[in-house]
């Protein structure tokens, strides 16, 4: 019985998903393990449960009549068994988050550290990327975004202040080049892109007038990067100017290996948001995780 179940739940996630690989991966096997459970699973069953073809994965018509009856019936058994937790006066389980390493970094992490040094039976595991994920195709348990990002039919919790941006360079830079003093006269600088993870292109730096009307700036220069932390060290490099959040760059404004320039036009985005589906709140585990970061 316990493998049907197991089994079942490999077929929600392929479907979920829409890869084998991606399914296997999360379940830390391997795709010619999975793909043979599924197999096993749908010739004990003597019925066609999954569509494959070369590129993709989909349900049967019968198959997706199957999991739409057993998807709530597996997270009540799993609920169930992480309720079982108090009984032994300690909790456990697994709980998967999303979130930019940004937030990890900055507003969630040390508020962690708390629950996995109390409870040792609770497993962890932390994504960080800058993709709009879909946490509940993907199996994540909660994410974390911006305000303005937020998925509608989500619950959400706020856990951070606002995130003020900064336009930021090094003195040496600035000896070299003209300091900009509208957002205009980014253009003649060499400003140093992100490159977003999602649609390919790069960022724009988003700016404030002094109207309150918001507008971005397509910006050029001759480096660009996938992650934050190159950004402020190419600007501590001397090689350019570049938006970054300034809570990232507090050590070095103060030293003053930063310097702050178009800070009347700086942008302030809504805090971040933790997220996640409305029946995680009958969880204890995953209401432990809540009312650590909420604010």
């Amino acid at each position: 019985m316990i493998d049907n179940i197991n089994d079942i739940k490999a077929l929600l996630l392929v479907a979920q998903t829409g890869s084998f690989t991606k399914a296997a991966a999360q379940l830390g096997v391997s795709q010619s393990a999975l793909s043979h459970t599924i197999k096993s699973l749908e010739n004990r069953l003597n019925l066609r449960l999954l569509h494959r073809t070369t590129r993709s994965v989909s349900p049967t018509a019968i198959g997706e009549q199957f999991l739409k009856k057993v998807e709530p019936l597996l997270n009540q058994i799993d609920l169930e068994i992480n309720n079982l937790s108090q009984f032994r006066n300690t909790l456990a389980g697994n709980i998967r988050i999303h979130a930019t390493e940004h937030a990890i970094n900055y507003f969630v992490w040390e508020k962690l550290l708390p629950i996995i040094r109390q409870y040792p039976e609770i497993h962890l595991e932390i994504t960080t990327d800058y993709k709009f994920t879909d946490i509940v195709a993907e199996r994540y348990d909660m994410g974390i975004r911006i305000g303005m990002h937020l998925d509608k039919d989500m619950i959400s919790r706020r856990i951070s202040h606002d995130i003020k941006m900064a336009v930021v360079a090094s003195p040496e830079y600035f000896q070299q080049h003209q300091i900009p003093l509208t957002p205009d006269d980014l253009a003649i600088h060499n400003c140093i892109n992100m490159r977003l993870p999602t649609k390919g292109g790069t960022l724009g730096w988003d700016f404030k007038d002094a109207n309150g009307q918001i507008f971005d700036k397509h910006v050029e220069g001759q480096l660009i990067f996938n992650q934050v932390p190159m950004l402020i060290k190419a600007a501590k490099d001397h090689l350019g100017i570049i938006w970054v959040q300034e809570d990232r760059i507090q050590n070095e404004l103060m030293s003053g290996e930063l310097v702050k320039v178009l800070d009347d036009w700086a942008m302030t985005y809504e805090g971040y948001y933790l997220y996640y589906p409305d029946r995680q709140e009958a969880n204890p585990l995953f209401m432990l995780f809540v009312d650590a970061l909420k604010l």
